[in-house]
């Protein structure tokens, strides 16, 4: 496919404005800046040019709304365009953040959103700020420091298992964090294993249940246990919430700290970059440190509190205005068009689904941690003679996203998959006999993919000298 600058000729247009009498005026002059040496570099195309280049772009990328994407850990499910709807409504649109006056009834969505959320998970209270998961991540762990620290406890340590979310870590070590890994047994957290590394240094414990292998932490009260008898706190990575919905809250688990992926577990658009959103719930001591401001419930009505006074332990704000307040409405609209049974629901088909692909996929690969997952697995390529990456390369010729591949790193040759709640039995059988199919050509997919619009690469020079701008382009030529 051509760069847009290749289509261009000199002189050809896209627009030509009307005729004006308003002078014109020079930016450089205006603003105070030197005159270019040489014009801006932009394409010269037309109208049809333009439209037709990003329309083929936009069939080069890959979307569930045009197949299936098994990608374990990130619940890349169908997005109900009915919510997509109610957050293009004129009303939400066209209003100032700043007006809080004017965006009341914006005001009550965040409560009620802030209660459901609070609700589904147990926790006491909830923000909505952070952007994203991770973000709600250090978020959390900000607010592990400062509860900490009003507590008079200098603790440094932030115990993670080694089947963690690569988030994890890294959200620890921003925080100021030492990050100390814990070995898994059987896939799962060994709870003796555990009080090896607990100590009076550990601020805190960061794991997700079901972990990312789909098992449910059995011994999760015990953990919580050792944990807290420490004086640590433990966070709840909310990845894998899908799996428990309607059926187990992580309050209840005995978790202070969590977040959630409302781009994941609520239906609102996952990837490319953005808009994300990552709320943060918490226990009812770790409520007074949350990030203002925080929508409330008046006598009069709905606000916004953002008075320090009133919250003197808030760690302040952690995004600009209010969060993705889009993505926000739309995560509401999602769980207030299923209600209680629907999200169950969803749950327990995201469960079922899972396990019926696993059933599909063990007649040709082996499923290391089969017994108990819930709404992903990992298989392993493992003894076979296709890596898990040739496998994924192969996939995308048959018009599939590939799944997430060679993590958790505790499986070799992993492949994650998760099918989400949303995909019909039909698409499963098809992708299980899509697997067999490349598994039976095994020269052929070795060289896969053969019809992407790129190749095969040498993915180390492409990850150590990627080609990011025409100028970089022309120079590899």
């Amino acid at each position: 496919m051509k760069l847009i600058w290749e289509k261009g000729q000199s002189g050809r247009r896209g627009y030509i404005p009307s005729p004006t009498d308003t002078p014109e005026v020079s930016l450089e002059q205006l603003l105070g800046l030197e005159y270019r040496k040489e014009p801006l570099d932009l394409p010269e195309v037309s109208e049809l040019d333009v439209i037709r280049h990003y329309t083929n772009l936009a069939h080069q990328n890959y979307a569930v709304d045009s197949n299936f994407y098994p990608l374990g850990s990130c619940t890349m499910k169908y997005s109900p365009k009915v919510n997509e709807d109610i957050a293009r409504v004129e009303q939400f649109q066209n209003t100032h953040p700043l007006c809080e006056e004017g965006i009341l009834g914006s005001i009550e969505i965040m409560y009620k959103t802030q209660e459901l959320l609070a609700k589904i998970s147990g926790m006491a209270a909830v923000s909505l700020q952070p952007l994203a998961g991770a973000h709600g991540e250090l978020t959390g762990l900000m607010l592990i420091k400062a509860y900490q620290k009003d507590h008079n406890q200098l603790r440094d340590e932030i115990i993670v298992p080694d089947s963690a979310h690569g988030t994890n870590p890294a959200s620890a070590a921003m925080c100021g964090f030492k990050v100390v890994e814990v070995k898994s047994k059987g896939g799962l957290l060994d709870p003796e294993a555990l009080k090896k590394v607990v100590s009076n240094k550990t601020a805190a414990i960061m794991l997700t249940n079901p972990n990312t292998l789909g098992l449910f932490e059995k011994d999760i009260l015990e953990i919580g246990q050792i944990v807290h008898a420490s004086g640590g706190l433990l966070y709840y990575d909310g990845a894998n919430l899908n799996a428990l919905l309607g059926k187990v809250r992580p309050g209840d688990m005995g978790f202070d700290v969590m977040h959630f992926n409302l781009h994941k577990t609520f239906s609102t658009p996952h990837g490319g970059g953005g808009p994300g959103s990552g709320p943060v719930g918490v226990s009812e001591k770790i409520a007074p440190y949350l990030p203002l401001p925080i929508a409330v419930k008046t006598a009069t009505g709905f606000a916004l509190e953002n008075d320090k006074t009133k919250r003197p332990k808030s760690i302040g704000k952690v995004a600009t205005f209010y969060g993705s307040f889009g993505v926000i409405l739309k995560a509401f609209s999602y769980m207030i068009n299923l209600g209680k049974e629907g999200l169950t629901n969803a749950s327990e088909m995201a469960v079922l689904n899972a396990n019926y692909l696993k059933a599909l996929l063990s007649e040709v690969m082996e499923v290391p941690y089969s017994e108990g997952t819930l709404h992903e697995f990992v298989a392993t390529a493992s003894g076979l003679d296709l890596s898990a990456l040739e496998i994924a390369k192969a996939l995308l010729d048959y018009g599939y996203h590939a799944p997430t591949i060679y993590f958790p790193l505790i499986v070799s040759e992993a492949l994650m998959i998760e099918p989400t709640e949303t995909e019909s039995p039909q698409t499963l059988d098809e992708f299980a006999e899509v697997i067999k199919e490349i598994l039976e050509k095994v020269n052929y997919h070795k060289e896969a993919p053969h019809f992407m619009p790129v190749k095969r690469i040498d993915e180390v020079k492409a990850a150590r000298h990627p080609i990011l701008t025409r100028a970089q382009l022309q120079m590899s030529k």
